[in-house]
């Protein structure tokens, strides 16, 4: 799939993402998602050694941890806006940068979500860390912003980088190298690659301890945050124009982490929330907060 959206990337060439393309994209990604979802559950269910019940199971953890992910990726969409702000990305290369921020996400959550599943099946304990982490994460994001706290060139990772990478003062197109004084550089289109690879590692700290919430298979764990995160860059052209209108989404997402939290606390003394449950609550969070976002309106600053 990502092979098909580079050619296809070939083949238009640098352009400007509109909200047809972005729209089409993201029905194209739900339903590669779904049709892996029908796959497995079809799979597992005509499978003698697992049955109906392990499929159902199987295909609502994968639908739980996919939409969950999807939910938590929303806010990477918030941070997108201000690197590319940040290093004054001209849209129509904004495509290619989120396309291979997206190629390189996959290899990293893949390394971190192996050694996770490692830990977890050797270290219960980790569960309830994670649950303290997630909770905590989620008080946090409830509290009101500072001044500067958008700001993403105040960062320390944004001024090392800006520090101690050779970048052209000048950008060359779509390239991410170019030749000054017959040297070999990085343009400031490939240091946009790389904040956005490492503001993904910081997400993937919160999300990838959420979905070992909903289950500690690791394959279903991988699978739902790939499909998840294939479907970003198509969600963040449909969202972008649009992410000013949701203030008070925030709020709904940092519910959901704090449920989740307490959900993997709540395993210390033996309590299981159920998948269907935890879907439910999911939702309604983010359709209350979004809800809100609309019909109530924003406070503008003095």
């Amino acid at each position: 799939m990502i092979a098909i959206d580079m050619l296809a990337l070939k083949k238009n060439g640098a352009h400007k993402v509109s909200i047809k393309e972005a729209l089409s994209w993201s029905i194209v990604w739900v339903a590669v998602s779904c049709a892996f979802a029908g796959w497995l559950y079809w799979y597992l269910n005509t499978h003698p050694e697992y049955g109906h019940a392990i499929a159902v199971e199987k295909t609502m953890e994968f639908f739980t941890g996919y939409i969950l992910e999807k939910s938590l990726a929303v806010d990477n969409i918030f941070v997108f806006l201000m690197i590319f702000a940040a290093f004054k990305v001209e849209a129509q290369y904004q495509h290619r940068v989120l396309l291979y921020g997206v190629f390189g996400a996959i290899i990293l959550r893949t390394i971190m979500i192996v050694i996770g599943a490692a830990l977890v099946s050797r270290f219960e304990w980790i569960l309830y860390l994670f649950g303290a982490f997630l909770l905590y994460t989620g008080l946090q994001m409830m509290r009101p912003e500072k001044e500067g706290d958008e700001d993403i060139t105040h960062s320390f990772w944004f001024k090392w980088l800006t520090k101690h990478i050779p970048v052209s003062k000048n950008y060359d197109g779509e390239k991410f190298f170019t030749i000054e004084n017959g040297k070999r550089i990085a343009t400031p289109l490939f240091l946009v690659v790389v904040v956005i690879e490492l503001s993904d590692v910081i997400f993937a700290v919160d999300s990838i301890p959420a979905i070992f919430a909903v289950t500690t298979d690791p394959f279903i764990v991988l699978t739902s945050n790939i499909f998840a995160i294939l479907g970003l860059r198509a969600m963040y052209f449909l969202l972008a124009d649009m992410a000013d209108r949701f203030t008070y989404l925030k709020y709904g997402l940092a519910g959901v982490l704090c449920f989740i939290g307490v959900k993997m606390l709540l395993l210390y003394f033996g309590i299981h929330i159920p998948i269907a449950l935890s879907l439910g609550v999911v939702f309604s969070a983010l359709i209350a907060s979004i809800l809100v976002s609309l019909h109530v309106p924003r406070k503008t600053k003095s």
